[in-house]
């Protein structure tokens, strides 16, 4: 089985010859196909011609001894009367066929019997339709060739009805088709070389910036270097297009290692803390066992598994982790996530349960997302957090806003961002490591939401998830 050519180059070279060879062969075949057709036509006028020409002479009343019969080799006549026998003939023929008869001198014994004469001419008239045209071989003056022939009749003043055949010489007609061919056949080969090499150095100079970003980003890859960008050619062509897409393919793969290596640094830095923390203790306690603080190691613990299942969700969230979701009426996972966190909240929560309007989704995720919006807010009010679910035109609406210090407008899009604590103040376990933030937003916008902050009417901080609704909702109980 053959291989096909591995370049695109040579593909594209071998096509395009391909397809020019077709071409060039069918546009061939029918310029020799019509060059035929008119030479033969040609010939066909040039023998009615010379026919009439005779026949004019007959139905003027010539005799047959004294017609002026065309000379030279293209143009043979023989006159054959209703009975086969030929009454003139042209003085160097010597051979004919495809005539009314073999014979080439007049007074040769007649072929049959009389025709009925229907439709002969009248007397003294050539025919007026289309003469019968024959092909057929004629030699003289010993040179033997093929013609046509026009066969014409006419009605002589004495009432004899003849036919006169005169032939036009094919071979002109034929040398001029051959070497029509002959010359068509030397010049494509010729032609082909010009087209597979014209097509293989456009195709050259048209891959060139291909084979640019090729090498450039092969370069990428072996360094490792994300900062560096393949060349965009001037043009505004496919290949500018597929320059431009690569070089913000890799500006978002540089930002999304960046990310990813800034979140490992935090992420290490975070987990250091708590580590350190709990070896300190420990040593402590295997030299002084009376000082062990139980409590203490147990909430460095806790506070160790908070952190690492945050770390997971993150990371199961960055890998595209997307459980089953199913209708979750949301005023009732809310009125639920606060009837688990009463007992233990300092700060009260007054909520505004105005409606019940399902969404889709993970009903343990979006619980995480209005769990974290609590925490922060209870972690920033000063005596109240208030928090509201709401249907408008078609979107459900929670609404969590503390009586705190707020959030500066020039903070309100970082304080998404993992590992961000406004307040470097205030102790790590009070704040957090600031990821839950960063997993509300990601979780919402994994939902088809989107999650704001602004400032709340009476001061403080709001926070604003908004979530496509999937059904009317019903009224809060």
């Amino acid at each position: 089985m053959a291989r096909r050519p591995a370049s695109v180059r040579a593909r594209t070279t071998l096509g395009a010859t391909a397809v020019v060879a077709v071409a060039l062969v069918a546009a061939g075949l029918a310029v020799v196909l019509l060059l035929r057709s008119n030479l033969g036509g040609q010939a066909d006028l040039k023998a009615e011609v010379a026919a009439r020409e005779v026949a004019s002479q007959l139905a003027a009343g010539t005799p047959f001894a004294a017609l002026d019969l065309p000379d030279g080799e293209d143009r043979p006549v023989q006159v054959v009367d209703e009975r086969g026998r030929v009454r003139a003939a042209s003085e160097d023929l010597r051979r004919i066929h495809g005539t009314g008869s073999s014979s080439v001198r007049p007074g040769q014994p007649p072929r049959g019997g009389d025709d009925d004469g229907d439709d002969d001419p009248a007397r003294g008239e050539v025919s007026g339709g289309d003469p019968e045209f024959s092909t057929g071989r004629a030699t003289v003056d010993d040179r033997t060739a093929d013609y046509r022939f026009a066969a014409v009749e006419v009605t002589t003043p004495r009432d004899e009805t003849v036919t006169v055949y005169a032939g036009a010489d094919l071979a002109a007609a034929r040398d001029a088709v051959g070497t029509a061919v002959r010359a068509m056949l030397a010049g494509l080969p010729p032609l082909l070389a010009v087209v597979a090499g014209v097509t293989w150095l456009v195709t050259r100079r048209a891959l060139r910036p291909v084979e640019a970003v090729r090498a450039e980003l092969a370069e990428i890859t072996s360094s490792g270097d994300l900062t560096r960008r393949v060349p965009v050619p001037d043009a505004r062509d496919e290949i500018a297009g597929l320059a431009a897409t690569t070089n913000a393919t890799l500006a978002a793969l540089e930002e999304s290692v960046a990310r990813q290596r800034g979140f490992v640094a935090d992420a290490s830095h975070e987990l250091r803390s708590p580590i350190a923390s709990l070896r300190t203790q420990l040593e402590v306690a295997a030299a002084h066992p009376e000082l062990l603080d139980v409590g203490g190691l147990t909430e460095d613990v806790l506070r160790l598994q908070r952190l690492a299942a945050d770390l997971l969700l993150l990371a199961r969230i960055d890998a595209g982790d997307r459980p089953p979701v199913s209708p979750v009426a949301l005023g009732g996972l809310v009125l639920d996530e606060l009837e688990r966190r009463a007992p233990g909240d300092r700060i009260a929560v007054r909520a505004s349960v105005e409606a019940d309007p399902r969404v889709m989704g993970v009903p343990g995720r979006l619980s995480r997302v209005v769990g974290n919006l609590l925490d922060n807010a209870r972690r920033h009010a000063r005596s109240e957090v208030r928090l509201s679910v709401a249907e408008e035109a078609g979107t459900a609406v929670v609404r969590v806003a503390d009586d705190g210090p707020g959030v500066p407008p020039a903070d309100r899009e970082r304080i998404f961002e993992r590992f961000v604590r406004l307040d470097d103040a205030r102790s790590r376990d009070e704040g957090g490591a600031g990821l839950g933030l960063a997993i509300a937003r990601d979780l919402v916008l994994a939902h088809g939401g989107d999650l704001a902050v602004r400032e709340a009417p009476g001061g403080g901080a709001l926070f604003e998830v908004r979530l496509p609704a999937v059904g009317p909702g019903s009224p809060a109980t």
